[in-house]
């Protein structure tokens, strides 16, 4: 690890901690040279997975498309960053070991971790992944899962 005051790649560890999340480990360096401090957060690098969309195109996951699609469902509603990343996180949990996802498989994640938090927030998720047409849409999907 390169010091980010001057550049040494002597540093050493003073200690580790598991943040909130549960996947990034933050670290209390100091620098071996100049006997700066510093800290660095570490998170494991997803593997590549390609996303199935229902179209039958395939494309490379993102996690700021899934990101932004759920932000969009919270809009106006209140919650925190902090807890729209810790659902991101848990999602992507259950992604770790594929390669292969379809789009419908994610959508049901967000919904199964969103469901309790925000009855609209699902709501407006679903409409926008299902493409609700008309008000009978909406009716037959909450009849169904409320």
């Amino acid at each position: 690890m390169y010091c980010i005051y001057c550049w040494n790649t002597d540093t050493k560890v003073l200690d580790s901690r598991l943040s909130e999340d549960w996947f990034t480990v933050k670290r209390r360096r100091e620098c071996l040279n100049c006997n700066n401090r510093f800290n660095t957060y570490e998170k494991a690098e997803k593997i590549e997975l390609i996303v199935e969309k229902s179209s039958g195109k395939a494309e490379d996951y993102s996690r700021k498309k899934l990101e932004w699609s759920i932000i969009k469902a919270f809009n106006k509603r209140n919650i925190s960053f902090k807890k729209l990343d810790l659902i991101i996180s848990e999602i992507e949990s259950k992604l770790v070991n594929k390669r292969k996802i379809t789009s419908e498989e994610i959508a049901n994640y967000v919904l199964e971790n969103i469901k309790e938090l925000d009855e609209s927030a699902y709501i407006r998720y679903a409409s926008a992944y299902h493409n609700f047409k008309n008000k009978k849409d909406y009716i037959d999907f909450i009849s169904k899962n409320f």
